[in-house]
Protein backbone atom coordinates (compact mmCIF):
# COMPACT_ATOMS: atom_id res chain seq x y z
CA UNK A 1 0.00 0.00 0.00
CA UNK A 2 0.76 3.36 -0.41
CA UNK A 3 2.18 5.34 2.29
CA UNK A 4 -0.62 7.54 4.12
CA UNK A 5 -0.09 10.77 3.25
CA UNK A 6 -1.66 12.62 6.48
CA UNK A 7 0.27 10.07 8.46
CA UNK A 8 1.32 11.87 12.14
CA UNK A 9 -0.86 14.64 10.92
CA UNK A 10 -2.74 16.26 13.66
CA UNK A 11 -5.57 17.34 11.19
CA UNK A 12 -6.07 14.62 9.21
CA UNK A 13 -9.26 14.25 7.69
CA UNK A 14 -9.68 10.40 8.14
CA UNK A 15 -9.34 11.02 11.97
CA UNK A 16 -13.36 11.04 12.37
CA UNK A 17 -13.48 7.58 11.45
CA UNK A 18 -11.63 6.50 14.05
CA UNK A 19 -14.48 7.94 16.43
CA UNK A 20 -17.52 5.68 14.86
CA UNK A 21 -18.34 3.06 17.27
CA UNK A 22 -17.76 -0.18 15.78
CA UNK A 23 -21.39 -1.93 15.76
CA UNK A 24 -23.26 -4.71 17.55
CA UNK A 25 -23.05 -7.79 15.51
CA UNK A 26 -26.55 -8.58 13.85
CA UNK A 27 -28.85 -11.00 15.03
CA UNK A 28 -30.33 -14.26 13.50
CA UNK A 29 -33.66 -11.77 11.94
CA UNK A 30 -31.21 -8.94 10.78
CA UNK A 31 -29.01 -11.44 8.99
CA UNK A 32 -31.59 -12.78 7.15
CA UNK A 33 -32.71 -9.66 6.24
CA UNK A 34 -29.99 -8.51 4.87
CA UNK A 35 -28.75 -11.48 3.08
CA UNK A 36 -32.54 -11.42 1.45
CA UNK A 37 -31.96 -7.72 0.71
CA UNK A 38 -28.12 -8.86 -1.34
CA UNK A 39 -30.22 -11.65 -3.00
CA UNK A 40 -32.56 -8.86 -4.09
CA UNK A 41 -30.45 -6.77 -4.88
CA UNK A 42 -28.92 -8.99 -7.48
CA UNK A 43 -31.78 -9.52 -9.60
CA UNK A 44 -32.66 -5.96 -9.43
CA UNK A 45 -29.61 -5.42 -11.11
CA UNK A 46 -29.85 -7.91 -13.35
CA UNK A 47 -32.95 -6.80 -14.42
CA UNK A 48 -32.36 -3.52 -14.46
CA UNK A 49 -28.74 -2.34 -15.32
CA UNK A 50 -28.96 -3.28 -18.81
CA UNK A 51 -31.72 -0.76 -18.90
CA UNK A 52 -29.90 2.19 -17.80
CA UNK A 53 -30.68 2.29 -14.24
CA UNK A 54 -27.55 2.35 -12.15
CA UNK A 55 -28.82 1.87 -8.84
CA UNK A 56 -31.29 3.10 -6.02
CA UNK A 57 -32.60 6.40 -4.59
CA UNK A 58 -33.30 6.49 -0.89
CA UNK A 59 -35.63 9.72 0.76
CA UNK A 60 -33.37 10.13 4.07
CA UNK A 61 -35.75 11.55 6.50
CA UNK A 62 -33.03 13.05 8.18
CA UNK A 63 -32.32 15.44 6.17
CA UNK A 64 -34.93 15.28 3.91
CA UNK A 65 -33.04 14.87 0.37
CA UNK A 66 -33.07 12.12 -1.85
CA UNK A 67 -29.72 10.38 -1.59
CA UNK A 68 -28.59 7.72 -5.10
CA UNK A 69 -26.74 4.58 -4.38
CA UNK A 70 -25.29 2.94 -7.40
CA UNK A 71 -24.86 -0.89 -7.26
CA UNK A 72 -21.63 -1.74 -6.14
CA UNK A 73 -21.80 0.49 -3.70
CA UNK A 74 -25.34 -0.63 -2.39
CA UNK A 75 -23.82 -3.97 -2.18
CA UNK A 76 -20.71 -2.84 -0.22
CA UNK A 77 -23.12 -1.35 2.26
CA UNK A 78 -24.86 -4.47 2.81
CA UNK A 79 -22.10 -6.58 3.00
CA UNK A 80 -20.39 -4.45 5.45
CA UNK A 81 -23.15 -4.50 7.71
CA UNK A 82 -23.30 -8.33 7.47
CA UNK A 83 -19.57 -8.11 8.50
CA UNK A 84 -19.39 -5.75 11.48
CA UNK A 85 -23.34 -4.73 11.77
CA UNK A 86 -22.41 -1.20 10.24
CA UNK A 87 -22.10 0.76 7.29
CA UNK A 88 -19.22 3.58 7.41
CA UNK A 89 -19.57 6.68 5.73
CA UNK A 90 -19.20 7.16 2.13
CA UNK A 91 -19.31 9.71 -0.81
CA UNK A 92 -22.36 10.73 -2.37
CA UNK A 93 -22.73 10.08 -6.02
CA UNK A 94 -21.47 12.87 -7.67
CA UNK A 95 -24.11 14.71 -9.88
CA UNK A 96 -26.53 11.84 -10.44
CA UNK A 97 -29.08 11.54 -12.94
CA UNK A 98 -32.00 10.91 -11.25
CA UNK A 99 -33.96 9.33 -13.81
CA UNK A 100 -31.45 6.75 -13.45
CA UNK A 101 -32.04 5.49 -9.97
CA UNK A 102 -35.24 3.70 -8.75
CA UNK A 103 -36.52 2.94 -5.56
CA UNK A 104 -36.69 -0.28 -3.79
CA UNK A 105 -40.92 -0.49 -4.05
CA UNK A 106 -40.38 0.26 -8.12
CA UNK A 107 -37.54 -2.56 -8.67
CA UNK A 108 -39.87 -5.39 -6.17
CA UNK A 109 -42.83 -4.52 -8.35
CA UNK A 110 -40.79 -4.95 -11.66
CA UNK A 111 -39.10 -8.04 -10.68
CA UNK A 112 -43.12 -9.23 -9.69
CA UNK A 113 -44.00 -8.24 -13.06
CA UNK A 114 -40.65 -9.58 -15.27
CA UNK A 115 -41.87 -12.69 -12.91
CA UNK A 116 -45.46 -12.63 -13.78
CA UNK A 117 -44.71 -12.43 -17.58
CA UNK A 118 -42.12 -15.22 -17.60
CA UNK A 119 -45.05 -17.13 -16.01
CA UNK A 120 -47.60 -16.00 -18.63
CA UNK A 121 -44.97 -16.18 -21.31
CA UNK A 122 -44.80 -20.12 -21.19
CA UNK A 123 -48.49 -20.77 -21.22
CA UNK A 124 -48.70 -20.54 -17.30
CA UNK A 125 -52.78 -19.57 -16.96
CA UNK A 126 -52.83 -19.18 -13.30
CA UNK A 127 -55.44 -22.17 -13.39
CA UNK A 128 -54.89 -26.10 -12.48
CA UNK A 129 -56.58 -27.66 -14.99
Amino acid sequence: MPPDPFAGDPSDPSAALDAIEPGEPLDPHERLAVEEDLADLAVYEALLAHRGIRGLVVSCEDCRQDHYHDWDMLRANLLQLLVDGTVRPHEPAYDPTPEAYVTWDYCRGYADASMNEAFHGDGFDGFDN
